[in-house]
């Protein structure tokens, strides 16, 4: 009975609290949204320059190696440096992942700490 009679003077707190938890969920939305807008421009940018480097540089290794018995020795080791590069970057990328902030971590920290609150005002009181 006594819960019925914290509401109404609750309520005002609740509802400042939900208020401020939908700034932090936007807050936290939009810079998710500008972290992942700037990796990927950024990453999209890197392979398109990465890819024409590559591609210029066995361009020219083969056509350095085309008429001696070095070619195909050539070929198979830029394919075994291409294979360690991805393993490599494989590996970095796993790394990354792991170091992003979490989504709507604000949000979810806040909540632990008012849940206290919370909890301790909606139990039984003296």
């Amino acid at each position: 009975m006594r819960l019925l009679w914290t509401l109404p003077k609750a309520a005002p707190a609740i509802v400042r609290h939900l208020v401020a938890y939908a700034e932090l969920a936007a807050d936290d939305l939009a810079q998710s949204h500008r972290e992942w807008r700037a990796r990927l421009i950024a990453s999209i940018i890197f392979g398109v320059a990465i890819f024409f480097l590559v591609f210029t540089a066995c361009l020219a290794v083969v056509a350095l190696t085309w008429d001696t018995p070095h070619r195909v020795t050539a070929i198979g080791w830029m394919a075994g440096t291409f294979a360690f590069v991805a393993l490599i970057a494989g590996l970095y990328r796993s790394k990354t992942i792991g170091a992003q902030t979490p989504f709507l971590g604000s949000v979810r920290r806040e909540w632990a700490e008012d849940r206290v609150i919370l909890e301790r005002i909606l139990s039984d009181q003296d």
